[in-house]
């Protein structure tokens, strides 16, 4: 799958301590500054469905689709890392894309656990939008089936049960049964590497560690979406994540998704993102 560049689009490499990080830029230069950061093993294509959404909305905003470290058309992984450090290469990136403005942070799963990092910065976001991104660690059930699998992704890529167990964690099962929402799983997912995969696979899941504590530390109005079908992510969970971040902190639920909420269920999402935008100070 080809990525596509409208006349207002720009195709960016930017260098930072985890290598240089594909960035597709769309919207006027001096609009507000909108990241899109995707989730593991896939990339910037699954807002696709929903970019349009947010640019017809919202004409005004600038966007930055921003694909994580080792995945997509990032440069791959070549060590391990955290999503502490990965959380400092976007500022990196932010650091040239932004040049010291506050940015409003949307980031899937991964993407809300590095906007975690950032939110507790001064001056880096102006909001934080995280969307079925867990606060814990992950668990040691779900540790050990990573754990059986690592090893094969490693010497022969996300083929097989790698491929079922990764569609299976991000897609319910009528999301993955449309060829165009697994279309988009099964590229993303091929694009890197297996040594850049498994590298990122070890540092940003089975290394993540719980966050809860920076939970009262978050400095920007906050929107945590949980959807109704990933169970280490529930409603009550990004309920009880935002009661502990305070009241700038709010949460909202999408209905029939898992993981990739903006793949599955772009229109809920956007709505959801939008009102919470029209809360928001004027930039």
């Amino acid at each position: 799958m080809s990525i596509s560049l409208t006349p207002n689009s720009r195709l960016l490499e930017i260098p930072t301590r985890l290598g240089r990080l594909s960035v597709r830029r769309t919207g006027p230069d001096d609009g507000a500054l909108t990241v899109l950061w995707s989730s593991m093993f896939v990339d910037s294509s699954t807002w696709d469905r929903m970019l349009p959404l947010l640019r017809r909305a919202r004409p005004e905003r600038s966007f930055m689709l921003i694909d994580p470290p080792g995945l997509g058309r990032s440069e791959p992984l070549n060590r391990r890392s955290t999503i502490a450090e990965a959380a400092a290469a976007a500022h990196d990136a932010l650091e040239e894309l932004a040049a010291g403005r506050p940015v409003d942070w949307v980031g899937n799963a991964f993407g809300g656990h590095v906007g975690y990092e950032l939110a507790v910065e001064p001056g880096v976001l102006r909001s934080l939008t995280a969307i079925s991104s867990p606060v814990e660690a992950i668990s040691p059930e779900l540790r050990r089936r990573i754990e059986l699998l690592a090893p094969l992704l490693r010497h022969v890529g996300p083929v097989g049960p790698v491929r079922s167990a990764v569609i299976d964690a991000m897609l319910t099962e009528q999301s993955a049964a449309d060829p165009r929402l697994r279309k988009v799983v099964v590229e993303s997912l091929g694009r890197p590497g297996r040594r850049s995969m498994s590298f990122a696979l070890r540092s940003f899941i089975l290394d993540r560690v719980d966050v809860s504590h920076l939970m009262p530390r978050i400095q920007v109005p906050s929107l945590f979406v949980a959807s109704d079908d990933r169970g280490d992510w529930s409603p009550a969970d990004a309920e009880r994540s935002a009661a502990a971040a305070g009241p700038m902190v709010r949460s909202a639920t999408v209905r029939a998704a898992r993981t990739l909420v903006p793949l599955e269920q772009p229109e809920a999402l956007a709505a959801e993102l939008l009102a919470f935008w029209d809360g928001l100070p004027t930039p």
